[in-house]
């Protein structure tokens, strides 16, 4: 079949709609855009772990790798705390009560680690969390309530959750994907936390592992 010239540019613009469309179709956008990056450093993570042992027996971070490990048998963090053992990092600095912030990293959590906290959002009313992503058997929860991704013992795993003051919402991703949008759970007053905090049926000995740790906000 042969066209005239004159419908060659419709002919063209027709073509370069249709690879719009796919580039749409096919072109997932990142959890990130529309965000803007918020500076932190080593100083702005404050490391909580059994007040009984040095810093160095239950955390490392070596080649931009936040190592955590605690035990069941572990003391909490301060000699009045009735809570359960962890070994967190806290982002300071940056605490927030309105707005919309998010939260990337990659995680990564050895096989055998199971009923432990791994990433929270602090701050809410009456609970102490907005969010609390555990694992258990291998198997990434929010709290208990919801499964958002199985399998994930011995990868690493990009993790971005976003939280919506205003809105009383928030968003969990993983690798991209997003996998749950719960409900905010009240509170004026948040901020973020990752490590491993000890939960119900623990094993012996938790552990998980932090790389790529960032902060936005819009």
């Amino acid at each position: 079949m042969v066209y005239s010239s004159s419908y060659l540019p419709l002919l063209l613009f027709t073509l370069f709609q249709l690879i719009v469309i796919q580039n749409h179709l096919f072109c997932k956008a990142d959890p990130t855009d529309g965000f803007t990056p918020i500076s932190i450093n080593q100083g702005n993570f404050e490391i909580q772990k059994p007040y009984d042992v040095p810093v160095n027996q239950r955390y490392s971070f070596i080649d931009g790798v936040h190592k955590f490990w605690v035990y069941k048998t572990d003391k909490p963090h301060t000699t009045s705390s009735q809570t359960k053992p962890r070994c967190e990092i806290r982002i300071t600095g940056n605490d927030y009560s309105s707005g919309v912030r998010q939260f990337e990293g990659y995680f990564y959590v050895p096989s055998g680690s199971s009923g432990v906290s791994i990433m929270q959002v602090f701050g809410a009313s009456p609970s102490s969390t907005t969010l609390m992503l555990r694992v258990y058997d291998g198997t990434l929860y929010y709290y208990r309530e919801k499964v958002i991704e199985s399998n994930i013992y011995n990868r690493w795993i990009r993790l971005n959750v976003i939280h919506d003051v205003g809105a009383s919402k928030l968003k969990v991703y993983i690798n991209g994907n997003l996998k749950h949008e719960p409900s905010g759970r009240g509170g004026d007053h948040h901020y973020f936390k990752f490590g491993v905090y000890t939960q119900d049926n623990e094993s012996d000995r938790m552990e998980s592992r932090w790389r790529g740790i960032k902060l936005f906000k819009k």
